[in-house]
């Protein structure tokens, strides 16, 4: 039964309250400031976005700067599509909402977010040995009212990111302070409906803020998704003379039940209809908290920053992907779980310089993590009940990052940034078959270095290139039997190395902001613990080379257009001509949308254009997934501090497919060997979502 009312009703008698002491107490202070130049300020919310002119700054024609006018203009499906704003990036769902999504950019099929390192404060959100994947990165947590931009970066040329970093990476920033409460209610189609809201206020030398968000939502799918999120949010932010202090805390809840990924022949047969399922007993719960501070002192000539954090998860996580291929009789469900606890810390000076007739900026830095992970382990289960285990382990993981990197102005036309980074690991697996336990450890070391021209004014020329890596799943490192059948296997190489170049322009005169890079990246191995059966399967070294352009222009201030083509080529290096494509890579991907941004009062609204083409789903590329293009509206009004909201999704009520596999699944009274068939999960249909808004 949908109960969307009912739920918004409550959620307003719990959370306005809160909302209206914040602003009683926001009253009786001054208005928050715009942000100054001197690093002691704090940061308030500040309305920032692509428009902001990066030439003089950025050492790549793939870095970029994503502020909060952008992200809240787009109408969003789910949290993590925040990163399509970063250019060739394609946020998709293959089960339900409350997992983490499927991530693709560069030719990569980043799965739960292998190789694309994302941060929020300085914390990890990538999770190495993960239950379900290696670097699953859930965003699910975010609250999107609170980000206030995120910085972007392609490629390997930047030595402070490190694992998962190959095909690039984002960080999150959230705001300090906001100027005044604010209060968000929005109901839709499917049992949508969801309140967000906070506010700040003065408390001795500094500002603090707090915030929550509450969702449900059913979805389109006959197996009602039920989604339960709970997310809040504080943080205390001060100064002291020339040091600036944060403290955040976050905590996030979740549940839902899943309309995993279907095969085309149970749809085509009648079977199922595109929004049916074939395991009802799919789903999961999860939850995250975290509490990290940050120190910054701006010296006379230096940065200091130093960031602490502390990370608890667990994930609990029920699937079906083959139904009934390995037991004919039970099915092949499986829950995949796991506790983890997350201690790490980094440490940044950032110093100018002169030195042989030119003026340096000289950053080095120590990053340094450990994952205790209690209880990994996969289970084959039915309707959620278990019947064996397949391998249970507790795990270890340590990793310490030291980096430096030296930029060099020659003259006002030249730049140069040489870069290096060291890594350590150490890997303990104690698993539940003594042959699959023990210690793994591995170092590497990864050198970055890009020229930049600048021809003209507003005209900037990059050459870059550099090292990168992704670690392994630490339970494949130390692997020597299949917990399934008991077969030897081999051990993968704890670190997999990665080589990347590019070739950059970036153009920015008054009004458009255009960057074009040619890229090239290559891996050694794409080696990957495979959750689903609890064992390690090495593919071969690969080659992507690519384009992206990204463009983004304003004519007027109140009018904003943006068009980003990525084409991409993905190949496995080493194997036969025709058994080279790379399963899952997206060939090419357009985001495009026109933006009326408005004014204090008055109308607004975005419509806009995702488009990814058709792709290999084997590696002789004989089966091809189809293409996708799905268009997003939103218009609204604002009167003042209080605003009104409609937004369409999928306004085409295209019947497209979010994400494509070709596998082996079996269902009900088939062959025993199963059928190779194309799985897909739908894209959801047209509807229409209405929000109040009121103080943001």
């Amino acid at each position: 039964m949908r109960t969307s009312a009912r739920f918004l009703v409550t959620a307003l008698v719990c959370v306005l309250p809160a909302v209206a002491h914040a602003q009683d107490s926001a009253a009786t202070r001054p208005p928050c400031a715009p942000r100054d130049s001197t690093p002691r300020e704090l940061a308030p919310l500040t309305v920032i976005g692509r428009r902001d002119n990066l030439t003089g700054i950025a050492t790549s024609a793939s870095q970029g700067h994503v502020g909060s006018a952008e992200i809240g203009s787009r109408p969003l499906t789910r949290e993590g599509e925040m990163l399509e704003t970063v250019p060739g990036v394609i946020v998709t769902q293959h089960s339900g909402d409350g997992k983490a999504n499927q991530y693709f950019v560069r030719g990569f099929n980043l799965d739960h977010g292998t190789d694309f390192a994302t941060r929020l404060e300085g914390m990890p959100v990538n999770m190495p040995s993960h239950a379900h994947g290696q670097g699953y990165t859930d965003l699910n947590f975010l609250i999107p009212e609170f980000v206030d931009y995120l910085d972007y970066r392609l490629g390997v040329a930047h030595a402070e990111m490190g694992d998962f970093g190959s095909a690039g990476g984002a960080e999150f920033r959230l705001v300090t302070a906001l100027p005044r409460p604010f209060a968000h209610v929005e109901g839709g189609a499917f049992g949508m409906a969801r309140l967000a809201a906070g506010g700040s206020t003065a408390l001795g030398a500094g500002d603090l803020l707090v915030g929550g968000e509450v969702k449900r939502y059913d979805g389109p799918w006959l197996l009602d998704q039920e989604i339960r999120k709970v997310s809040t949010l504080a943080r205390y932010t001060w100064t002291s003379g020339s040091s600036t202090f944060s403290l955040l805390g976050m905590a996030y809840h979740n549940t839902w039940n899943s309309t995993d990924q279907i095969p085309v022949r149970a749809v085509s047969g009648g079977l199922i209809s595109r929004f049916g399922n074939l395991d009802p007993s799919d789903g999961g719960h999860t939850q995250r908290y975290s509490l990290s501070g940050t120190w910054r002192h701006a010296g006379a000539s230096a940065v200091h920053e130093l960031q602490v954090y502390g990370i608890y998860s667990d994930l609990s996580l029920f699937s079906n992907f083959s139904f009934f291929l390995s037991d004919t009789v039970n099915g092949d469900q499986f829950n995949q779980r796991e506790s983890r606890a997350v201690t790490g810390a980094s440490l940044k000076r950032t110093q100018a310089l002169s030195a042989l007739g030119a003026s340096h900026v000289w950053k080095a830095g120590l990053q340094t993590r450990a994952d205790v992970i209690g209880n990994l382990g996969l289970h084959l289960t039915a309707a959620r009940r278990r019947l064996s285990t397949v391998r249970q382990d507790d795990v270890t993981e340590w990793g310490t990052g030291a980096w430096t990197e030296l930029e060099s102005r020659w003259s006002p036309r030249v730049r140069t940034v040489a870069g290096l980074r060291a890594d350590g690991y150490l890997f303990h697996v104690n698993a539940d078959r003594a042959g699959n336990g023990g210690t793994r450890r591995a170092g590497i070391v990864s050198p970055k270095l890009s020229l930049v021209l600048a021809p003209a004014d507003n005209v900037e020329l990059y050459l870059s290139g550099g090292l990168g890596f992704h670690s392994n799943d630490a339970r494949g490192t130390t692997i020597r039997t299949d917990p399934l059948s008991g077969a030897p296997v081999p051990r993968v190489d704890p670190l997999v190395r990665s080589r990347g170049a590019e070739l950059g322009l970036r153009v920015s005169p008054a009004g458009l902001r255009s960057t074009l890079s040619l890229w090239v990246l290559g891996l050694g191995s794409e080696l990957l613990f495979v959750g689903d059966g609890g064992t390690t399967e090495p593919s071969f070294a690969s080659r992507r080379v690519g384009v992206t352009w990204a463009n983004y222009w304003q004519p007027i201030p109140a009018l904003a257009l943006d068009l980003d083509v990525s084409l991409a080529r993905a190949r496995f290096t080493g194997v036969p001509a025709g058994q080279d494509r790379v399963p899952g890579a997206l060939e090419n991907v357009v985001a495009a949308g026109v933006t009326w941004l408005g004014h204090a009062k008055g109308p607004f609204g975005a419509v806009r254009l995702r488009h990814f083409g058709r792709y290999a789903l084997i590696e002789d590329n004989s089966v091809r997934a189809r293409p996708s293009s799905l268009v997003n509206a939103e218009l609204g009004w604002r009167f003042g501090a209080v605003r009104v909201t409609a937004s369409v999704l999928n306004v085409l009520d295209a019947k497209d497919r979010d994400i494509q596999y070709y596998y082996t699944s079996r269902l009900a009274g088939e062959p025993a060997a199963g059928v190779d068939d194309i799985h897909f999960h739908p894209s959801e249909p047209r509807q229409l979502r209405v929000m109040l808004g009121w103080g943001r």
